[in-house]
């Protein structure tokens, strides 16, 4: 009996033996596998090495929580809001500038509780701007006017409304971050200007007013070797009256001043033959002529006025800094011209493109020209113009040698006012100033189909 359970207990301790010995061996090929070692020796000498470098990954660790803690401080002091959403445009952190900008109410201390950004934060725009970026991929902004929704119907009380300027940025795994810019401040300077210019617009027109009209006067009662001097006084007395006018124009197409557009049906193409007919005569002092590519009518809903304006610009800016000789560009298309499968197919509405043969424009000042009183450099200001038109007199300077920096800025204003857009570059080919006018097809009607045959853009 003794010796049988002597023996059951022998057997046990082999089997258990074996067992263990069995485990050990597995765990030892589990990390011979996954350290990719053909045999033990190199196995330890490997282990050995991640016994090593564990504190220098162990201080990175450390280095990088450091990091973060430091970036979320900055991001919580930062004079601009910055918020991140989820894949499912949760709320997943936000400082406390986007908190009070947005009026959320969130915990800024521990850990933010995911809720969808419309149920803390009433900003549809903003919504739309998360969900640009995430599509396209690429950094998207977004100005809009915040209103603030009382959540209490029985109890309303006002809320600020402030203009927001949002930078969307995609993240991984579908997350979105948006910087948020209060642009109350920048708002308030850009009125309290237009308030100023137009303010002193209407001071400085009654007395040109009166000098030009003095000058008149004066110019048959001097002697002849005298009158050049009243004749400059008068250019110059007309030049100051047009840019006061300018201004005017622009303050009146600006803000609450803007009293709305006068629509009614116009035929394009005789706007722009009409327009060119009234700076024929300085385009026939460098002889110039237009080349007009489009439909013989088109009949568009637009203030007759205001556009005149426009293409008046237009065509006298390209008169300008045409060299002589020379042929001026007009082409009117329904539907982009340029457009390309790659864009998305044609884009619909009416395009008037204007082109030069000009210089061009310089890179450095493509992103400002349609800004206000934004002149470019001398050679396509002055000397391009004025070479053709030197002054009887070294003292004088020709009138239409001078620009503004206005009709751009105008030309721009009205056709904002139309629902359009306008860009500007330098054409591929002509290598002259290219004015692209955009209206939408709303502002276009019933029209019969037709085109006139003229020199087209090489």
């Amino acid at each position: 009996m003794v010796i049988g359970v002597y023996l059951l207990g022998l057997v046990t301790g082999a089997l258990l033996l074996i067992w263990q010995q069995r485990r050990q061996r597995r765990r030892e090929q589990r990390l011979m596998a996954t350290l990719k070692a053909t045999d033990w020796p190199t196995a330890l000498g490997q282990v050995e090495q991640l016994l090593q470098t564990q504190p220098q990954q162990q201080r990175q660790l450390r280095s990088l929580g450091t990091s973060r803690d430091t970036l979320e401080h900055i991001l919580q002091k930062a004079p601009i809001g910055y918020l991140q959403v989820d894949e499912e445009n949760q709320l997943v952190w936000c400082n406390a500038q986007a908190n009070r900008l947005l009026k959320m109410n969130q915990p800024l201390t521990g850990s933010v509780q995911r809720r969808l950004l419309l149920e803390v934060a009433r900003s549809y725009e903003l919504d739309a701007l998360i969900e640009e970026a995430r599509e396209r991929q690429t950094c998207c902004q977004q100005e809009w006017m915040l209103y603030q929704i009382s959540p209490d119907p029985f109890h309303p009380k006002e809320e600020p409304t402030y203009p927001l300027r949002g930078y969307a940025i995609p993240l991984d795994n579908g997350e979105v971050g948006v910087f948020l810019e209060n642009r109350q401040e920048a708002a308030l300077l850009v009125q309290q200007r237009d308030r100023w210019t137009s303010d002193v617009a209407h001071e400085l027109k009654t007395p040109l007013t009166s000098i030009r009209l003095v000058a008149e006067t004066l110019q048959p009662r001097v002697d002849e070797s005298q009158r050049r001097w009243l004749d400059r006084l008068v250019n110059e007395t007309i030049r100051l009256s047009n840019l006061v006018e300018d201004l005017l124009n622009l303050s009146r197409l600006q803000g609450d001043q803007f009293q709305g557009l006068n629509l009614k049906p116009v035929d394009l193409p005789q706007m722009i033959q009409r327009a060119w007919d009234s700076l024929e005569p300085l385009a026939q002092v460098k002889e110039l002529e237009l080349a007009y590519v489009g439909p013989c009518q088109c009949l568009v809903n637009l203030d007759e006025p205001l556009f005149h304006r426009v293409l008046l610009n237009l065509l006298d800016n390209a008169i300008k800094h045409s060299p002589s000789h020379t042929t001026i560009y007009a082409r009117l298309s329904l539907g982009n011209p340029l457009a390309t499968p790659a864009d998305g197919g044609d884009r619909p509405g009416l395009f008037l493109e204007v082109i030069d043969t000009g210089a061009g424009f310089s890179p450095k000042d493509l992103p400002y020209i349609f800004d206000r009183f934004y002149r470019a450099d001398p050679s396509r200001t002055r000397s391009g113009s004025g070479a053709d038109l030197a002054p009887t007199d070294p003292g004088l300077t020709p009138a239409v040698s001078r620009g503004s920096g206005l009709g751009l800025a105008i030309v721009s204003q009205i056709v904002e006012a139309h629902s359009g857009t306008i860009t500007a570059a330098n054409h591929p080919d002509l290598g002259g100033a290219w004015l692209q006018l955009h209206l939408p097809a709303e502002a276009m009607l019933d029209q019969p189909k037709g085109a006139i045959a003229a020199q087209k853009p090489a």
